[in-house]
């Protein structure tokens, strides 16, 4: 298994794995790499070594819990969250993330959060939101939500990040981080700062929190794509 790594010479220190088996992986490597974050694409159990945490991306969230049954990652995951992992699901996996999906079976519920899938309809009604989020962005920053869903309610031991009209979009408790949106495909590092900093690591640091990597592309992540092919 050749996973990309941000640092190929510090494989022995803690890093954040990427779930890489659907979804928006490279756009999160990119991003943890930006801030010098050893980052690992996680596929089997061996890739678990040494992580701080594990983002888990949007893509299909139907998809992705079968493809984590499949290779037995779903109990892996649990063990390790026990063990103390942090965990941050984005889109699709906040869905997997959540401890009640309405109208289904939950999948990981590793966080205390009832969520609908698809609140806002197809790819059709996907949309940009301007927000600030107290403690993580103090100026408003651009938010890109895809076929996302809604947080409706938490639990007790859950904070609420950013709350828009009559749903959550982002929340938190001590050990996971979920969000409805895409933070990994706009050129704002903060949440990806935010979340090492959750993770005990120690990201290079950023210009406030509002920070947007000028040399931040739309088409950066490509390169890490063939890395992972080559």
């Amino acid at each position: 298994m050749n996973n990309h790594s941000s640092d190929t010479d510090g494989r022995g220190m803690p890093a954040i794995g990427v779930l890489d088996l659907q979804g928006g992986i490279s756009e999160h490597i990119d991003h943890l790499e930006r801030l010098g974050i050893r980052s690992v694409r996680v596929k089997e159990e061996e890739d678990f070594q040494n992580l701080a945490g594990l983002i888990v991306p949007g893509g299909e969230s139907s998809c992705i819990s079968r493809l984590l049954r499949l290779f037995n990652l779903d109990e892996i995951i649990v063990q390790q969250f026990q063990k103390g992992m942090k965990i941050w699901g984005t889109c699709a996996g906040a869905i997997l993330l959540a401890k009640t999906v309405i109208n289904e079976s939950a999948h990981l519920g590793l966080i205390d959060i009832e969520i609908e899938r698809n609140s806002f309809g197809s790819q059709l009604d996907s949309f940009q939101y301007e927000a600030v989020i107290p403690g993580l962005l103090k100026k408003p920053a651009s938010l890109t939500f895809i076929r996302a869903p809604k947080i409706i309610k938490v639990g007790r031991d859950v904070n609420v990040l950013l709350q828009i009209d009559d749903y959550i979009a982002a929340a938190e408790s001590s050990d996971v981080l979920v969000t409805v949106f895409h933070p990994e495909l706009t050129g704002c590092l903060a949440f990806h700062h935010y979340f090492a900093k959750k993770c005990n690591l120690k990201p290079r640091d950023v210009d406030g929190t509002e920070v947007l990597d000028p040399t931040w592309r739309l088409t950066s992540w490509t390169r890490l794509a063939r890395i992972s092919r080559g």
